[in-house]
């Protein structure tokens, strides 16, 4: 081979091998943008990644609170709701208390009537009659109803019969007389009216 030839390989040689360094180069600059573009996108992931960790720690704290508001609401309502309740049980009978001082102060007056020289029995009799309209009154006031079963039809749920007498001249299971009167409150039974019943 010819020096001519022998330079002309050197120089092939040297042009493939700087192309070969070219083309590794250029594919490790390749691979170098590629692991940017990576990195860059990593990067970009773990910004957003941050961002909505943030954001969901954000919204639990929130959500925390409003649970914490929500609880302390509750033991609030809880807390009025106990204090009503109470009130409610001491002072139910607050209004019927007040209707019952009206029965008192007629009893009174005729307690007061009854021990003047003047009085009679009449006048005591009619202060009795009045007290007792009032405490009807009161307890009508309060759906508190008498039973005054006389001449009905004796009735067990509301009548108990002290005894029973045998007249030919009155319809049987009849209420004769009434020894005690009963009561209701809206419509059920407090006492039942305890009478004679005819046999």
């Amino acid at each position: 081979m010819t020096k001519k030839a022998t330079e002309n390989q050197k120089e092939v040689e040297v042009a493939d091998e700087t192309v070969e360094n070219q083309t590794e180069a250029a594919a490790t600059e390749e691979n170098n943008i590629e692991d940017a573009i990576l990195n860059a996108s990593k990067i970009s992931t773990d910004d957003d990644l941050q961002a909505q960790l943030e954001e969901a720690q954000k919204s639990a704290k929130d959500s925390y609170e409003k649970v914490i508001r929500a609880q302390a609401e509750m033991e609030n309502m809880k807390r009025r709701n106990a204090i009503d309740l109470e009130n409610a049980h001491k002072f139910a009978l607050d209004n019927f208390a007040k209707a019952l001082l009206e029965v008192k102060d007629s009893l009174t007056m005729g307690l007061k009537t009854a021990k003047e020289e003047s009085a009679t029995i009449e006048s005591i009799l009619e202060g009795l009659e009045m007290t007792d309209k009032v405490f009807l009154s009161t307890l009508a006031k309060f759906s508190i109803e008498s039973i005054n079963p006389i001449d009905e039809t004796f009735n067990p749920e509301y009548h108990e019969a002290v005894t029973m007498v045998p007249m030919p001249d009155k319809k049987s299971n009849t209420v004769l007389e009434v020894v005690q009167v009963g009561f209701t409150l809206n419509g059920r039974l407090i006492r039942p009216a305890m009478v004679v019943v005819v046999q």
